[in-house]
């Protein structure tokens, strides 16, 4: 700890153990979609069921080859030929049609002339017995384990999941996060603010953007103004919630009203404060059933803390298995100065593989955030780092 404040380790450590992983529900494919798995996924059926024909033309036998043969009957997909085959006999074939069982190869068409019920061979052929045909169970077989519990279920998965007989899955229920913006301040995005004290209130929006993708319901009362009273109302209202984030307020001023509201309302404080630059005022305790994750005002520090604690917490109770944000190195472009006694978290950019800072570090920048690709992470007391040097980052972009 720096001056009796709380590493970030430690505060991860401290909330993600306050958090328990959200119930199992049965739900429909789709709605499962952005979920993720509370059970395994087992192949009900093996895919595919049959030999089937991966290219339209003739199914034959390979002793028969060079040909020519007779045209005796088709097999399409749905249906299956049914009879038997026998010594120079075809059947007429199309992807991803049963192949008839006393074939086997398939003669794709391009390789082939027919007249009438008589085909040939014009091409090279088959290379081999079993070309251009998909054995049963080459994809998987019944009783595969086909997804790990813990995995997210996305549009391949449903695919997976359907194809291997399943119509529903078992998912983790949504997380249930209240977004509470305090401040005399704030003023609703696009709204004429009425004197230059005022801002546009941007914290709520851009934390409910960051939880898009995850499972949650999320709401957003409206804004809450620096009084006592209505904060605390404000958390006791939303106490079933399973995470309530506060933006604002959870400094020491006289208007940062989350802490006392929080024991006014009857909750409690588990800590307080972070050896971490953004984001030094982060409080972190419990109302009723709720985690309470009163986050800095300043849109910058509210970003990164989130980053770092409230997606972490999202994903614990949503039953994800890695939650914590990648870890990725890369070499510094340009010095980088000398840290002081907070883990500091450098917005940067990368350019040809290399980072370089952006030119403002502010807390209120939003527009560097912006700018930004990447969150360089400096442990407290890490001297400089000079040009090429390693650095750590997190990836603020896909791809970077």
């Amino acid at each position: 700890m720096a001056g009796g404040l709380i590493a970030l380790a430690e505060a991860q450590k401290r909330l993600l153990a306050l958090a328990t992983t959200k119930p199992a529900n049965s739900v429909g494919l789709l709605e499962a979609n952005g979920h993720i798995l509370a059970e395994p996924l087992i192949a009900r059926r093996s895919q595919p069921a049959a030999d089937l024909s991966a290219m339209d033309g003739y199914a034959v036998r390979a002793v028969d080859l060079p040909g020519p043969w007779t045209v005796i009957g088709e097999s399409a997909a749905g249906r299956p030929f049914d009879g038997a085959m026998g010594a120079g006999e075809a059947i007429r074939i199309s992807t991803g049609a049963i192949v008839p069982a006393d074939a086997d190869a398939v003669v794709v068409q391009e390789d082939t002339g027919i007249d009438g019920a008589t085909l040939t061979l014009t091409g090279d052929g088959p290379a081999r017995p079993g070309a251009h045909i998909r054995r049963a169970g080459h994809d998987f077989t019944e009783g595969a384990l086909l997804a790990e519990a813990g995995t997210r279920v996305d549009a391949r998965l449903i695919a997976l999941a359907a194809m291997a007989g399943h119509g529903t899955l078992s998912v983790h229920a949504p997380v249930r996060v209240t977004i509470l913006s305090t401040g005399d301040e704030l003023v609703a995005p696009g709204t004429p603010l009425p004197s230059p004290a005022h801002i546009p209130a941007s914290n709520g929006i851009m934390l409910s953007a960051m939880l898009q993708g995850l499972p949650v319901d999320i709401t957003m009362p409206p804004l809450l103004p620096d009084r006592l009273d209505i904060i605390a109302a404000a958390l006791a209202d939303h106490r079933d919630a399973d995470i309530i984030v506060t933006t604002g307020g959870a400094s020491v001023g006289d208007h940062d009203l989350i802490q006392p509201a929080l024991l006014q309302s009857g909750g409690t404080l588990d800590f307080w404060r972070m050896a971490m630059r953004p984001g030094k005022p982060v409080m972190v305790g419990r109302m009723g059933d709720a985690i309470v994750l009163g986050l800095p005002g300043n849109p910058v520090s509210s970003y990164v803390t989130a980053l770092l604690l409230l997606l972490p917490l999202v994903r614990t109770f949503a039953g994800y298995q890695h939650v914590l944000p990648d870890i990725s190195q890369a070499r510094a472009g340009t010095t980088f100065p000398a840290n002081g006694t907070r883990q500091d978290f450098m917005r940067a950019q990368i350019d040809g593989g290399r980072l370089f800072p952006v030119s403002s570090q502010d807390s209120g920048a939003l527009s560097s955030l912006h700018a930004a690709d990447a969150l360089v992470v400096r442990a407290a007391h890490q001297p400089e780092a000079a040009p090429g040097d390693l650095l750590d980052y997190i990836a603020l972009r896909s791809g970077a």
